[in-house]
């Protein structure tokens, strides 16, 4: 395992999270963890308030991922948490050989997915990837399994241990001070795990994790 951000190139925006502290209720959680249109596409305190592709914000991104796994040509790359599929759309314009896979627990992303991934995005749960074992290069997930309880989370890690042939990288929420906590907690809106960074590391090591991870910071 190692520690690595490699999500530095991506565009940092502006987070309301004072104001989304003020109303983040159960009632509000329970609307975001349906994951259709009020999350993607509703008002911002249930999530991403219009989730449109813009091509600043994974390009960079890829092409980071690219380097630093060398992946080549025809590699075939899952996304789990894949959303419409912006960022597999970035790999297969900047990898245009590549093989990219996505899977996503919405049935309304999948709907509204970049048309051009539509047919490459698997509706599915990531506690069971209908993969095989040892099958991608590389395995991405950005921001998902940590809206599993912790069970379930580690189902999800070592599901993605399992379906890769070495290489994956996630990011989960976490905090590294209470200052740091008090924000995730204001901010999210579907994790049912979080922990201290070191706690995570734990986790990991408990679902047989090896591969490399970075922290979501609001």
């Amino acid at each position: 395992m190692a520690e690595i951000n490699l999500l530095d190139k991506y565009p940092r925006s502006s987070r309301p999270i004072d104001e989304r502290g003020g109303v983040n209720s159960e009632a509000v959680k329970k609307i975001a963890r349906k994951y259709g249109v009020e999350y993607f596409d509703g008002e911002r305190i249930y999530g991403y308030g219009g989730y449109n592709y813009d091509g600043k914000y994974w390009s960079e991104t890829v092409i980071r991922f690219r380097d630093h796994y060398q992946l080549h040509y025809n590699a075939k790359v899952l996304d789990v948490g894949c959303a419409k599929g912006f960022m597999m759309f970035d790999f297969k314009r900047i990898l245009p050989g590549i093989e990219i896979f996505g899977l996503d627990i919405s049935r309304y992303a999948l709907e509204h997915a970049k048309p051009e991934m539509a047919a490459h995005i698997t509706q599915g749960d990531c506690q069971n990837i209908p993969w095989d074992d040892n099958y991608f290069d590389l395995v991405i997930s950005i921001n998902t399994v940590h809206n599993l309880p912790r069970l379930q989370c580690i189902r999800a890690l070592s599901e993605i241990q399992r379906v890769t042939k070495g290489d994956c990288f996630i990011t989960v929420d976490a905090w590294r001070t209470e200052e740091e906590r008090q924000r995730l907690v204001n901010w999210m809106l579907t994790a049912y795990t979080y922990y201290h960074v070191d706690d995570w590391v734990t986790l990991f090591k408990e679902a047989k994790y090896n591969g490399d991870y970075y922290w979501f910071f609001p």
